[in-house]
């Protein structure tokens, strides 16, 4: 096969990929680990066992914080149901 032939189930892989991100109902979040560049200073936080973590003091006190918040939106219909 020459190099530049096109890749014809390449293709379709990213066709596909883009129709699976226009469906975000088959997705379904386990677990998650991101560093959130926070106005002062990156944070840790996680979602595991249906649960928001977050290294922040705000956090630590209130049991959600700006970080996990928008998490939570950039997640929507992600999350399953019932976790905040």
């Amino acid at each position: 096969m020459r190099k530049d032939t096109m890749d014809y189930g390449m293709i379709g892989k990213i066709e596909k990929a883009k129709r699976y991100a226009e469906e975000r109902d088959r997705i379904c979040l386990d677990t998650l680990a991101v560093t959130f560049d926070g106005e002062n200073n990156p944070h840790a936080v996680k979602f595991e066992a249906g649960q928001w973590h977050c290294d922040c003091d705000f956090f630590q006190t209130r049991g959600t914080c700006s970080h996990t918040m928008a998490l939570e939106r950039i997640l929507d219909g992600m999350i399953p149901e019932g976790v905040s």
